[in-house]
């Protein structure tokens, strides 16, 4: 099975994506290779970006995400833009601080992931997207995700439970990420 570049700088995706991925073996993006701008309107588009930018510099099969979370009482905001809620350079509190402050407690929110896999020698691009839905905590709560995850009470979880609360292979089995990377995982069985 070939290695596949990860289009990413972010460590908690590299490290969630090379469990999830297993036995393709997931290569971090070379320090030399700079990313587009997450300007698009879709979660495909900026996955896609990222996908072919790391394509086109190492000349290897290579795949990149986005995701973040849409809750209802924002109109599905903050959507793509959900990395840079609380302005562009903001840390996971504080886009947490903002979500909190501005959602509900027991409003409806999505996690949604796409992630876009380029295999440049094959000429093939192939998009996945999936969701997982869920509920805002009225707190954060556990220390095992990242990002929105200690607010996001899962559909999924009978017990109740944040996504920070759950162990990674529960989180794997009902994330967003989690669901698309199955997706992904069929289709390459699928393409040999």
């Amino acid at each position: 099975m070939p290695d596949l570049v990860l289009a990413t700088r972010n460590p908690h995706k590299a490290e969630e994506f090379g469990a999830l991925l297993a036995p393709w073996t997931v290569v971090p993006l070379p320090a030399d290779v700079e990313l587009p701008p997450e300007d698009g309107t879709t979660f495909a588009e900026n996955a896609l970006g990222k996908a072919r930018a790391a394509a086109a510099a190492t000349g290897r099969a290579s795949f990149g995400d986005d995701s973040g979370v849409a809750a209802e009482a924002l109109d599905g905001a903050p959507g793509v833009r959900s990395a840079r809620f609380a302005g562009e350079h903001a840390t996971d509190r504080e886009n947490l601080d903002l979500l909190r402050e501005r959602v509900p407690v027991g409003s409806p929110l999505a996690y949604v992931c796409a992630i876009a896999y380029v295999d440049p020698a094959a000429g093939v691009e192939h998009v996945v997207e999936a969701r997982c839905t869920g509920r805002m905590a009225p707190e954060p709560r556990g220390t095992n995700g990242f990002g929105y995850d200690p607010v996001f009470v899962a559909d999924d979880d009978p017990a109740g439970r944040t996504m920070a609360e759950l162990a990674p292979e529960e989180k794997a089995a009902i994330s967003h990420r989690g669901r698309a990377v199955a997706l992904l995982r069929d289709w390459l069985a699928a393409e040999g």
